[in-house]
């Protein structure tokens, strides 16, 4: 039975392999398995080397916990009295009036921000920048790199940082500049900003003072008064009650005792009419007339003067009482129409031609006087060619009498 199946076998035959890749036998290639085993690999070395990094970690963080509780100043360059010492540094009194030094690092429109070497800087609103109203810190000289010396007058509470003021340093300066120039009894400027029915207000040294109307030489109007700058003395002079009273009055007496008959003085024109111009000589107000600007006939006064001209005048009368003065340019002129055709000649010229006024003016109280002697032969006087007063005997002296000392007859 054996023998039949070998033959049945033995007839047939295998196909031949087949040439395609389908037919071809497999083969591994173990290339696409190998970057896989190279990542477990760095995975594990990484793995390993946090573990290690944590171990030493933990390590560090226990030994630095040790030392904390056992020995906190192990290491340390300074001691703990070094460290609050050196705070104390920079440690200062934020009371309210307490005067730090500070050094403005920036300026905005509101104000400016002050390193004072706290945690925090400081700041410095416009309002109190300076004494005087200002916009901007810029307006009172403040930039960066602006150092001084700040008075602290409130807290921020957002913030905590502390506000400061220059305003008030300035403020207690002027008071005591104001008590100085009383104690000297100077006259000072103001000028007015304000009033009511009692009087004016006018600010001297930034500080706003008083001047009650009865204190005022002129008649006018406190309206009439507004941003006009007057000569003013000190009255009262009290920082407590914040009392500042000025006199006008005062002052202008000091002036008008130096305003005599032939003086020139510097004046400013403040208004003009047809009858002249009022002319503003410190404080008082003189009216130069339309007759006394020049020799020529002025048919209009604006040809001439406008508003807010300077010029120089020469006092022709002063009527104490009722605090009216009298100019003239006038009796400046060197040649008659010059302060039509050359103004700038005139006043050049007035300090000259004013002194040849008050000779001719006390020539001629001299003649006076003498032809009043020439009544009166017992006073043995009598007047030479030259208008000089000399004795008529040799008892008298020969250089004449000094009559410059003799005061004036009583009432």
């Amino acid at each position: 039975m054996a023998a039949a199946l070998g033959q049945q076998f033995s007839g047939l035959r295998c196909a031949p392999l087949s040439s395609s890749p389908r037919g071809k036998p497999s083969q591994r290639n173990p290339l696409p398995y190998r970057p896989l085993v190279v990542a477990q690999a760095v995975n594990l070395n990484t793995n390993a080397l946090q573990s290690r990094e944590r171990v030493q970690l933990k390590e560090q963080f226990e030994q630095a916990y040790d030392r904390c509780r056992n020995a906190p100043m192990e290491g340390v360059a300074f001691s703990v009295e070094d460290f609050i010492t050196a705070l104390d540094k920079y440690d200062f009194d934020s009371e309210i009036g307490t005067k730090i030094k500070g050094t403005v690092f920036m300026v905005d429109m509101n104000g400016a921000l002050v390193d004072i070497t706290a945690k925090s800087s400081a700041y410095l609103p416009a309002q109190e920048a300076c004494i005087y109203r200002v916009k901007h810190v810029s307006e009172a000289g403040i930039f960066p790199g602006f150092q001084e010396e700040f008075v602290v007058i409130g807290e921020n509470e957002a913030d905590d940082s502390l506000i400061l003021s220059l305003r008030s340093t300035q403020y207690d300066l002027a008071w005591e500049r104001c008590r100085q120039l009383q104690a000297e009894d100077v006259v000072v400027k103001g000028k007015v900003i304000g009033g009511n029915k009692g009087g004016i207000v006018a600010i001297v040294e930034g500080l706003r003072g008083f001047v009650p109307f009865s204190q005022i030489s002129t008649k006018s109007t406190a309206e009439e008064l507004i941003n006009r700058e007057l000569p003013l003395k000190f009255v009262e002079v009290d920082e407590e009650q914040s009392r500042l009273v000025l006199s006008n009055r005062k002052a202008m007496a000091d002036s008008q005792a130096q305003l005599g008959i032939g003086s020139v003085v510097v004046g400013t024109v403040q208004s003009l009419k047809p009858y002249g111009a009022f002319i503003d000589i410190g404080g008082l107000t003189g009216l130069l007339h339309v007759s006394q600007i020049s020799h020529d006939r002025v048919s209009d006064v604006s040809t001439v003067l406008q508003p807010g001209d300077s010029l120089k005048v020469m006092i022709l009368s002063h009527d104490r009482e009722r605090g009216r003065v009298s100019l003239s340019t006038k009796k400046l002129e060197p040649t008659p129409g010059d302060m039509i055709k050359n103004p700038k000649l005139v006043f050049e010229k007035a300090d000259e031609m004013a002194q040849a006024f008050r000779q001719r003016i006390a020539q001629a109280e001299a003649m006076a006087r003498a032809d009043m002697l020439r009544f009166q032969p017992e006073s043995g006087l009598s007047l030479s060619s030259d208008g000089i007063l000399s004795p008529l005997t040799p008892d008298l002296p020969v250089e004449g009498l000094d009559m410059s000392d003799i005061p004036p007859a009583e009432a």
